[in-house]
């Protein structure tokens, strides 16, 4: 039976009622996306917590973080998370659809690790459908709602796979949001990456593109992985 918690440095997330498990994209959003100076983020899609405790973790003293999750099970299990954990007062859950959610601010950091199997087969679990597939969630609905929700100067990063990111920075620029940094990742020497990290802005730069390979060797993890994700991998000095 697999584990039913994940322990990281600061927090421990338990994720035996969520349809997705702790993951490395999770872990990847969570550490690599900028909350420079933020004092507003929200988690787009929850789960289980991750990312917005990640988040929490290395934000303002005051920064405050909504975490969005549609499914009643994820969303209370967020909710156990948070409470455990150290930014308990800093992070709210809401059980919600993200496109009917309002807000009167705007925020500075929006992120997002979305449904994405976008053209594969859906599983008999529906809970785990709804985690995995974005047919209620697609990418030019979330990219419309990210461009009404985020702030003048505010970033928006998700974790998506590599061949759909042309076509996310098209939907984005329908709507005026720009690239201004990505990340690639690689899992294995030699490999092409199958999972890329867009910052979005309003303001129209040219795009940092970075590359990460994940692991050197089978569960040795590379010097540059390390250095990203130290802060929260227990094993990670």
């Amino acid at each position: 039976m697999a584990n039913p918690f994940f322990q990281f440095k600061q927090f421990t997330v338990w994720h035996d009622k969520c349809a997705m498990k702790v993951g490395t994209d999770g872990v990847l959003l969570g550490a690599w996306a900028s909350v420079q100076d933020a004092h507003r983020i929200l988690d787009i899609g929850t789960g289980t917590g991750l990312v917005a405790l990640m988040l929490a973790q290395r934000s303002l003293p005051d920064a405050k973080v909504i975490a969005l999750e549609i499914d009643e099970a994820a969303a209370r299990q967020a909710k156990e998370n948070v409470t455990r954990s150290l930014w308990k007062d800093r992070i709210e859950v809401v059980k919600q659809d993200f496109l009917s959610y309002q807000s009167l601010d705007k925020f500075d950091v929006v992120v997002s690790n979305p449904p994405y199997f976008v053209d594969s087969l859906s599983c008999p679990d529906q809970q785990r459908n709804m985690a995995r597939h974005n047919n209620s969630l697609t990418y030019e609905k979330l990219l419309e709602r990210v461009a009404d929700l985020l702030a003048e100067e505010g970033l928006f990063t998700v974790v998506i796979p590599t061949d759909v990111a042309d076509r996310v920075r098209t939907i984005a620029s329908a709507h005026s949001l720009h690239a201004v940094r990505s990340l690639n990742v690689i899992t294995k020497p030699g490999g092409a990456p199958k999972r890329t990290l867009i910052t979005f802005s309003f303001h129209d730069q040219e795009c940092v593109v970075e590359e990460l390979l994940t692991e050197v060797a089978r569960h040795q993890y590379s010097e540059e992985y390390i250095a990203l994700t130290r802060e929260y991998y227990l094993n990670m000095k």
